[in-house]
């Protein structure tokens, strides 16, 4: 068989401006680099991200397109009429959508990547003139691809019961964490760690409650949250204000990877109470450091964490509190949890995500 010509719809990334699905996208590629040298790779990119997502390897083109993602209408209709065009003209034998949306007019078959039903399940979550889109886009993306990829089992679920798929539609494939997480050398300080993006899902405003609480028994300790900031971040900054936290939280917004690193480095503990997840991406790359780690009891996150990290009810303050005391103050528990982590964390790779990735492209070019 001839190698493919695989083609990659990136017209969504805005580097440092869509949170986690950045973070996947660029370790998907480089993976895929790693393992592929036999098929072609054109990478549909925008004008805010340039080259920089190829991985430098020769079967992998950079075809940039002249829209900004930053102004979504555009980058829609783009996506929608020109994508298209553009797949045709390089006659692409399968186009990998990793962002939630395909064209829904493409010559070629597709194999689309869904995060998450947020959408279905919290629409509360979304912002009234976000929502007809998420629904209508999401619905008909799912529906005109051959193959539909999920990032858990929950997800997975999800796309089975609200859009009423097949299951041999869809293929589970995990997410991986960078392999640089477990080369950090630790050297813990007085401070909590959560990697979120401020949106109400993330439950950020019970565990800013929570913390003031902790934190009046032991005062010393900061909590830090690093991540995008979304359309929550006002709230949460009058949150913090009125909770008399203004000089004992810190909100990052999106940092280099270095600075991520340097922060799992010298956290204390990890906290994150997230009420939903498509995967929970965080909560491995803590695991893999080897921070003590607690999180929602919620899935994915219980099944991708298991016992590597203390677990507790998002919706119940007194239980988060109770998880944040004993991972802070517990040593045996830290021991243990600081052993466990990595172990857990390594069944989990980017070169099996691309791995699984490459082989619905390959089954969806094929027909199969």
């Amino acid at each position: 068989m001839r190698p493919l010509r695989i083609g990659v719809n990136a017209l969504y990334l805005i580097p440092g401006g869509v949170g986690g699905t950045e973070i996947y996208l660029r370790n998907l590629v480089g993976a895929l680099g790693e393992i592929d040298s036999a098929n072609e790779y054109f990478l549909f990119t925008n004008l805010e991200t340039g080259d920089s997502l190829a991985p430098g390897r020769p079967n992998f083109h950079t075809v940039p397109q002249a829209v900004r993602a930053s102004f979504r209408p555009a980058r829609i209709v783009w996506e929608q009429l020109a994508l298209p065009v553009a797949v045709a003209a390089r006659r692409i034998d399968v186009l990998l959508n990793p962002g939630f949306t395909a064209p829904i007019l493409c010559g070629c078959p597709q194999v689309t990547v869904f995060h998450d039903l947020q959408h279905k399940r919290h629409p509360e979550h979304f912002r009234w003139f976000d929502l007809p889109f998420w629904r209508w886009l999401l619905f008909w993306s799912a529906h005109v691809s051959r193959t539909l990829i999920a990032d858990s089992e929950a997800t997975l679920d999800d796309l089975k019961r609200f859009y009423r798929l097949p299951r041999d539609q869809i293929r589970m494939v995990p997410l991986g964490v960078d392999g640089s997480f477990f080369q950090i050398v630790r050297r813990p300080e007085p401070f909590l760690l959560s990697v979120s993006t401020l949106h109400p899902h993330k439950n950020l405003d019970r565990l800013l409650h929570v913390f003031a609480k902790f934190r009046r028994g032991r005062p010393e300790f900061r909590l830090v949250i690093a991540g995008l900031r979304g359309f929550n971040s006002a709230r949460l900054d009058a949150l913090r204000q009125a909770l008399g936290l203004a000089g004992s939280v810190d909100f990052t917004g999106w940092i280099p990877r270095e600075e991520l690193y340097d922060l799992y480095a010298r956290a204390f503990a990890f906290v994150y109470p997230s009420t939903f997840e498509g995967f929970g991406l965080p909560v491995l790359e803590a695991l893999a450091a080897g921070v003590p780690t607690a999180c929602s009891r919620i899935e994915p996150l219980a099944s991708t964490a298991a016992d590597a990290a203390l677990q507790f009810d998002p919706a119940d303050e007194a239980d988060m509190r109770s998880a944040i005391e004993r991972i802070v103050g517990d040593e045996p528990l830290r021991a243990r949890l600081t052993a466990a982590g990595p172990r857990r964390a390594a069944l989990f790779s980017w070169t099996t995500t691309a791995r699984a990735t490459l082989d619905a492209l390959v089954e969806a070019a094929q027909g199969s």
